[in-house]
Order: C-alpha cells, then structure tokens, then sequence
C-alpha cells in the first residue's frame, strides 16, 4: 500500500499492533504490519532486554514502544513516589474488600510474584520519561502516548531524534488539544477498544475528529476501538483513516501475554462481555466482565475503586494470583479472571499466530475494496 503514513515508517501495510509481548510486536512488524510495544510496567533497565529481543526477531523491520504517561494522576506533582510508599495510603476498606473476593474463591495472593515494593509507582510519569529515553537506544520509529497530552519532553525526544509521535484520543477536544501540542499521529479511540477508553463509538469519532482537525489534515488519523478484521480496517479508512490501531485481536493469538484461560473466556465471550469499569486502574477501562468486576461495581459491600495509581495496587496482584490459581483448575479463581479486552471480543473464535492475523486482515481488506469497487458503476 503507498500512503504517506506508509512511507513516514517505512511499512507496507498500516495495521498497528499494540502488544506488551514482545514476540507479537516483532510478529507483527515481520508480516508488514507495524507492532507497538506497550511499555507501561517497564523500567529503563528492563526496557533494554525486551528491545533487544525485538531487533534481533523483527527482520529489521520497524517498530514503535507506546508508554503511559497520565495527565492527570493522584499523586500528581510527588516525586520519587514508590509502590512500598503508595502501599500504606490504601484504605483498609478496599484491602479487605479484595481480599475477600480471594479467599471466597480459595485464592491467596501467594500463587504470583508481587510487584517489589520499591519499584516506582504504577503509571509513574518520571519511570515512563526515563524509559522512554533508554528506548531511543534502539532503532525505535515510534513513540506512543496511551493517556491523555504527551509531557512537552516526550514531544522534544521524539523531534531530537527524528521519530514520530503519536497520541490516543477519545473525543474530539481531546484531538484538538493533540494536535495543538505538535504530536505528528492521532490515534482516534472509540469506546469499543480494550484499556482506557472514552464513551463515542468507533464510527463516530473518526470522522468528527478528521473534521475537526480542518486545515490540520495533515495529521493523520488512526482508527481505533472494536477493529478486529480486514473488513472493519477497509471501513475505517473509507472514513477517512489512515490506518488502524488494533490491541484485541492480538490478545487471541499463541505469541500473546495472557493465559490459555484468559483466551478460552474470550472465545467463549460476547461483545457485551467488555466492560467498562474503574476495578483495575481506577480510570474507565474496557475489560472482560467477571466476578471482580461485578462485585467492585455491583456488590453492596463494594468500598468502590480507588484513584489511579492506588487502585493498581489492589488489583494487579489479586487478578494475577486469580489467573495462576485459574491454570492450577480453581474454577471459582477461573470466574475471577480478567484483562483488558475491547468488544470486539464478540468476534473471536479461534486462536492464530500473529503473523496470520496480519495476513488475514490483509485478505480482508482487499476483499472489502474490491466489493465496494464492484457497487460503482461503469
């Protein structure tokens, strides 16, 4: 496919993947898409192995790293803030509260590692700069902002080293306050997509945002939210797209980070199975629906989710001792399990290797053209 967005990263084909595993990053990038490794629970020392992983499995081909750098944060504005210290500020409400839902489903936050309490804390802005710099070490083409503006010195990296960057919207002033902060990629999100998500559909905000950008054109425009096919991608840019960004439909491959059991409940899934909820960061994110989910949304006990970062360190080891006790056969654990996920879950069946994937949306997409080229008369 020629397009300027094509040529700006030197891909053929532009399907961005974004993963937090490393193999379907380097998967993707192979099969001519372009993977976009999420960075958000790395350091600047961890960061260095899985990039060098990366460059010697991608074939040379290019590849971006997206970080979370959240514009508006709890603990905004403390410095040096770390898991071990966020720790004693959590309510006894809310650690009782998890700790119930584990040990009604016979589980214990023995069965997976901790995260090690002098770690910076989740979603640290500082952590996510610094790693971010680190990264410039390797042949990255992309640099990916996941919540809200980039600080203006993720903007400053990306220009001393001549890299695009790239920013998630989810409403049209959102994309408007992008384009103003000078970011070179809008990535429009609906409401569809898994993680952090706004509440307009995929459908809509395209197109508003493409018009609202206006003389800035320039810019172009990725869809994202609910994209799962070939068919949804060629639809996306009939709108306008230049391209479009995926997550979903990668959790549903071998190469994925998650566990068998997370991709057996996705295919047993529906759309309607992705909620939106705070239960895991304490911000709306879409994720499968479980009894996690309900009982911190619905159960008349529920203390309610704690803000973002606090909230992370309630859920991350409770959800991660639920899915190892899951594996071991706990069935009640099995209920408990969840991830991010969009509602496109609704469209999975089947586990493929990521590298099909790319070329079965490439199928996809050419069939989609190749029949509205057919609705045109002569």
């Amino acid at each position: 496919m020629k397009s300027r967005l094509c040529e700006m990263l030197g891909i053929e084909f532009p399907l961005f993947a974004f993963s937090h595993c490393r193999d379907v990053v380097a998967a993707v990038s192979r099969a001519g898409g372009f993977g976009v490794l999420g960075a958000t629970i790395h350091t600047p020392e961890t960061i260095h192995e899985e990039l060098d992983w990366i460059d010697r499995h991608c074939d040379g081909k290019p590849y971006g790293i997206d970080v979370l750098v959240p514009e508006n944060l709890a603990t905004r504005g403390e410095r040096g803030v770390t898991t071990r210290a966020l720790e004693g500020r959590i309510p006894d409400a809310h650690r009782a509260f998890a700790a119930g839902l584990l040990a009604d489903a016979g589980v214990t936050r023995r069965a997976a590692s901790e995260r090690t309490g002098d770690m910076p804390q989740p979603f640290d802005p500082d952590n996510a700069l610094r790693t971010l710099e680190a990264a410039f070490e390797h042949p990255i083409k992309l640099i990916a902002n996941a919540l809200g503006v980039p600080p203006q010195e993720m903007i400053d990296m990306g220009r001393a080293h001549g890299v695009p960057v790239a920013a998630l919207a989810g409403a049209k002033e959102h994309a408007l306050r992008l384009a103003a902060s000078g970011v070179d990629i809008i990535v429009a999100q609906g409401t569809e997509a898994g993680g952090h998500c706004g509440e307009v559909s995929t459908l809509v905000l395209v197109p508003e945002i493409i018009k609202a950008l206006g003389s800035d054109r320039n810019i172009p425009v990725l869809a994202a939210g609910g994209i799962m096919t070939g068919e949804q991608m060629a639809a996306a840019m009939a709108m306008g797209a230049a391209g479009a960004w995926t997550g979903s439909v990668w959790l549903a491959t071998t190469e994925s980070e998650t566990s068998p059991v997370f991709r057996e409940k996705m295919i047993a899934a529906t759309s309607r199975d992705a909620v939106r909820v705070r239960s895991r960061t304490g911000k709306p994110a879409r994720q499968l629906r479980s009894t996690w989910t309900d009982a911190w949304e619905r159960h008349p006990d529920s203390p309610g989710a704690l803000p973002m970062p606090f909230m992370s360190l309630i859920s991350e080891g409770a959800l991660r001792a639920a899915d190892a006790a899951a594996q071991g056969g706990n069935a009640k654990a099995r209920d408990l399990v969840t991830y991010f996920v969009g509602q496109g879950v609704g469209l999975v069946d089947d586990v493929r290797g990521a590298g099909q994937v790319v070329q079965d949306f490439k199928t996809g997409y050419i069939e989609a053209v190749e029949r509205l080229n057919d609705l045109i008369a002569e």
